[in-house]
């Protein structure tokens, strides 16, 4: 076993956890930890954890976090300490199945909140390790070039016609994708976030992998695409010449850690924990390979020029997303995405198509008979046939969408959508045609 003295390598490094009855004991041999991080993260950790901790070993279980649950339900938790993974909604769901036991962290140095939300457990069984930013990855030369504008915000997807030079996510296909349009949706509104994402996506590509997003404008087959930030991030620090623009309304959503409840190693898996969370540990993740946002304020003082600081972002509008009401709704988002705006693609550019040239020949000859015409064909063409009211209770069927949970309920739901959408945007394709001016 390491001797005594070697345990105070943790505080040294500028502990955030108020440890318990193990403080001052030597640590374990090892501290198993599990995570879904890629190796050239891991691995730094992995060395700087073991140079401030001589004696006690790392290992590492890479499991997808669709795997993580089935490990932690063992009855020994899989000999698991830590769990350490960018999986937004398996900490919730761990924690309410009892799977991990409650860190005590110092708010003064580690807030918990990021950008005016909440990222790490109100109820303090995981604590946010680091936050990823949702934003739009644009090429400036090229829109310069088209003559088109640089998009400011989310409205700014449904303001310009792209002529395709537009990408977007395919939720349900892409990993962040659910994240993302909850984001927009919860900044725009319900049925608003809906109707804007229905006419950006009549004049966008959808692409089904979440970096092939980010990377049809590094290859110049689009000018915007919405993006987690880090894929952006890592094409600027390659020399690409993009640029990451943030919404004034957007989130920064968190990867976290946790202890386990059954840890067989439990000093040494607080030692690692208080690790990742102190400022060594957060400044690694300013290193070139890495590249994501520390969840500790004053380390920010060691990042690289033009790095943005998300606790002071210029240009933020007050907007408290709620992330664990969002994660719930992940399914639903999917769902309706598909029967809105996937499935009947063609028909959005036919139908928005329609709407903007009766708009451009109002512009041209105001007419305010044929005015109300196009008006109410751009209520319709926005229709989502779920209000906002009826999200959370319906949510929970489409939760977990590959299961056989509510099959029944959930074809049900999804056929009257499809015979309510295609009414409604059969009657605004209508209207829209009407409200042309006669040739």
């Amino acid at each position: 076993m390491r001797p005594i003295s070697c345990r105070i390598a943790a505080p040294l490094l500028g502990s955030v956890l108020m440890l318990g009855s193990g403080t001052g004991w030597a640590l374990e041999d090892r501290v198993v930890v599990m995570t879904s991080y890629p190796d050239e993260l891991v691995q730094r950790y992995e060395q700087a954890f073991e140079r401030a901790n001589p004696g006690t070993d790392l290992q590492i279980l890479w499991k997808p976090s669709r795997d993580a649950a089935v490990e932690l339900a063992k009855p020994d938790q899989g000999g698991i300490d830590v769990y350490w993974t960018p999986s937004l909604g398996s900490f919730p769901r761990m924690r309410d199945a009892g799977a991990f036991r409650p860190l005590a962290v110092d708010r003064a140095v580690l807030p918990g909140v990021v950008d005016g939300q909440f990222v790490s457990d109100r109820q303090g069984f995981f604590e946010a390790f680091e936050v990823a930013g949702y934003g739009l990855i644009v090429n400036p030369a090229a829109l310069a070039r088209d003559g088109l504008p640089q998009p400011a915000t989310w409205r700014d997807l449904a303001a310009t016609r792209w002529r395709g030079r537009l990408a977007l996510p395919i939720a349900g296909q892409v990993g962040f994708s659910g994240a993302l349009y909850d984001i927009l949706l919860q900044a725009e509104g319900w049925e608003a976030g809906w109707a804007l994402l229905g006419e950006a996506a009549a004049d966008a590509t959808l692409i089904g992998s979440g970096g092939q997003v980010s990377e049809s404008v590094v290859n110049g087959e689009a000018d915007v695409a919405v993006t987690v930030d880090f894929f952006a991030r890592s094409a600027i620090a390659n020399g690409h010449p993009v640029a990451l623009v943030y919404p004034p309304r957007t989130a920064f959503l968190p990867a976290q850690v946790a202890i386990t409840r059954g840890a067989l190693h439990p000093d040494a898996a607080r030692a690692f924990v208080d690790f990742v969370l102190s400022a060594p540990g957060q400044a690694l993740l300013f290193h070139p390979d890495i590249r994501r946002y520390p969840v500790r304020p004053a380390v920010y003082a060691q990042a690289p020029a033009g790095t943005i600081n998300p606790f002071q972002r210029t240009g933020a509008e007050s907007y408290t997303y709620d992330m664990e009401a969002g994660l719930g709704r992940h399914g639903l988002i999917a769902s309706l995405f598909e029967k809105l705006i996937a499935e009947r693609h063609d028909r959005l550019k036919a139908l928005w198509g329609a709407i903007h040239a009766a708009e451009a020949a109002l512009a041209a000859k105001p007419d305010p008979e044929r005015a109300v015409l196009v008006a109410r064909a751009r209520l319709l063409a926005g229709f989502v046939p779920v209000a906002g009211g009826d999200v959370d209770r319906l949510a929970p069927t489409f939760q977990e969408r590959r299961s056989n949970r509510n099959p029944e309920e959930r074809a049900a739901l999804q056929k009257d959508w499809s015979a309510r959408v295609d009414a409604a945007q059969a009657e605004a394709l209508d209207l829209a045609r009407r409200a042309l001016p006669t040739p």
